[in-house]
């Protein structure tokens, strides 16, 4: 199984980034676009595991404390690693103080489960498209530097989920195996 901890977003804004795509896809020679009714705010990607392990990481997630909801504003386009070399493009997202929190408290409950802490510091982002080469792109880049500050909605997240991810033909496709609700204690 393949498995990873994220928010879900509201139906604003998926439309709102599936107007986007339809005006940025033109411009990306190279791109493949993700799926706007797929799209998530990652808080820890787990990785390929052992069926055996899944009630495990079920139960570590379960006793992670969250006093509060998560606000979120998903704004503004960019790229990873940078314009210069674009392999990802991605949406920003501007969230509640307890954001970080919530993702570092996840990854300290799995760790004794032998899931590794990301090296990098943890980013929230919306992946619009993964570019297969750096070059080619220019009006893509050209494009998202023009919507650097726009706004593409907010949402309330009141739970984080654990989801499996499925790589098909047609690209990934996520089942959520299980739901976290907040405020179930202070962090």
């Amino acid at each position: 199984m393949r498995l990873f901890v994220a928010l879900d977003l509201n139906e604003e804004i998926r439309g709102a980034l599936r107007d986007l795509i339809a005006v940025l896809k033109p411009l990306g020679a190279t791109a493949r676009w993700s799926r706007p009714e797929g799209m998530h705010v990652t808080l820890k990607f787990i990785g390929h595991v052992d069926s055996p392990k899944l009630g495990a990481i079920r139960a570590a997630l379960a006793t992670v404390p969250s006093s509060a909801s998560v606000q979120m504003r998903v704004r503004g386009v960019g790229f990873f690693p940078d314009e210069r070399r674009p392999r990802v493009l991605w949406c920003g997202i501007d969230a509640s103080a307890n954001l970080a929190p919530l993702a570092a408290e996840i990854e300290r409950r799995l760790e004794p489960l032998g899931i590794p802490r990301e090296d990098r510091e943890f980013t929230p982002h919306l992946t619009l498209a993964r570019l297969k080469e750096s070059r080619g792109d220019d009006r893509l880049v050209r494009a998202a530097q023009e919507l650097k500050s726009r706004d593409f909605g907010s949402a309330l997240a009141d739970e984080f989920h654990l989801f499996e991810s499925f790589t098909k033909p047609s690209g990934a496709e996520y089942k959520k195996i299980e739901s976290y609700p907040f405020a179930k204690g202070a962090m």
